[in-house]
């Protein structure tokens, strides 16, 4: 009898011990986390996309004139200022012209004097060839005559010369515009001098016209190869944070920039600029269009780099690297991370356009994992040891 009691007392005790494992399995199973809750994913969407490159860059005039001078002198009436409209020949400036003045009419003086010398040498030219006529000189008296009336006249040329000179730094003191435009720049002041021994002295900087302005821009030479004459680029400024100016590929300079081994190359773009209100010098923010796509099937950059944790994920092993235009990407179907292999296209820096792959708009792709933080259950069970009485 006390056998019988021992052993329904053993297998009822069996019976508690599986139903508590099989009670312990089913809420572990209750508990499985949605799959939604263990990966970050993102809708597959249909859009338009653009590929930019970018760099920043300087506007500048289209034609910016420095006008200096080409003699020395006092500064001594200013006719032009900052932001000032000037007409083609209009007076900027006047140095002090007394010493060119005064050059001007010693050389008057000297024409005059030679000229004294020339009538001189050719009235005895005159009288030495009627004596000679009548065989009262000889040939060398009437050579020796013509040959003083020739070096006066040369004289006479040269003095000519030398006033035509001094008149034209006597003009050069009167300093003009040679385009019309608005002056961006003055660098001297009534009294100043103005020296022009060695090279020519800056005075003012003149854009010929604002409304026309250019952009140069330095693009790296991974970036450069894309880029073409005629196609349209977008740029913002600091002084319009929250406006977008267009701007149109005008110029792709074939001299390299090089500092510290990094070449870059200058992409000048054309910019229209009727309010006036984009000035010289301010700094670019340029994005040019090198590449567009209508209705493009994109995702996002971040599926492209996610790797599930698990080798095993879906039955297949994730490549340590993937290059070139064909890429893996995992797709949430059934609750598992299945990789799909896509081929890309052109991308916006945010999303990558799909140009094959067995991809559908709407489909999740996983962007990251959300893995909850629940503790891991031993490799030896569900951690119950049953005990035996």
């Amino acid at each position: 009898m006390k056998f019988f009691s021992r052993l329904f007392s053993g297998w009822m005790l069996l019976l508690i011990a599986l139903a508590a494992a099989g009670g312990y399995y089913y809420y572990r199973s209750q508990q499985q986390p949605d799959p939604g809750a263990i990966y970050r994913t993102e809708a597959v969407d249909v859009a338009d996309m653009a590929q930019t490159v970018s760099a920043n860059g300087t506007l500048n005039p289209v034609t910016l004139v420095s006008v200096g001078t080409q003699v020395s002198g006092t500064v001594r009436k200013l006719y032009a200022d900052f932001n000032q409209k000037v007409e083609k020949g209009q007076i900027l400036l006047e140095l002090d012209d007394a010493l060119y003045a005064a050059q001007v009419r010693q050389s008057e003086a000297g024409i005059h004097n030679v000229q004294a010398t020339l009538d001189l040498a050719r009235a005895n030219e005159a009288r030495m060839q009627n004596l000679f006529d009548m065989e009262y000189v000889s040939r060398l008296e009437l050579d020796q005559a013509i040959q003083a009336r020739r070096s006066a006249e040369a004289q006479i040329a040269q003095a000519q010369a030398q006033l035509a000179r001094d008149r034209a730094n006597l003009n050069y003191t009167v300093i003009r515009s040679p385009v019309s435009g608005v002056v961006v720049a003055r660098q001297v002041d009534i009294g100043q001098t103005v020296a022009a021994s060695f090279q020519t002295p800056e005075l003012f900087k003149i854009a010929q016209d604002l409304s026309k302005m250019q952009i140069h821009s330095n693009f790296a030479e991974a970036d450069v190869g894309q880029i073409r004459v005629g196609q349209q680029a977008t740029f913002s400024v600091d002084a319009y944070q929250d406006r977008k100016f267009k701007a149109v590929v005008e110029q792709v300079r074939l001299n390299p920039t090089i500092q510290s081994n990094v070449v870059t190359y200058d992409v000048v773009l054309a910019v229209d600029n009727p309010d006036l209100i984009l000035l010289p010098g301010m700094t670019s923010y340029v994005s040019i269009t090198v590449a567009e796509q209508k209705n493009a099937l994109r995702i996002p950059n971040a599926a492209l780099r996610y790797r599930p944790p698990q080798a095993e994920t879906a039955g297949a092993k994730p490549s340590r690297r993937q290059d070139g235009p064909a890429r893996k990407v995992y797709v949430l179907r059934g609750g598992k991370a299945v990789p799909v292999p896509v081929t890309l296209g052109i991308t916006d820096n945010r999303h990558t356009a799909v140009l094959s792959g067995d991809l559908r708009a709407g489909e999740l792709v996983i962007v990251g994992d959300n893995t909850p933080t629940d503790d891991k259950p031993s490799s030896g069970g569900p951690g119950m040891r049953m005990r035996m009485f």
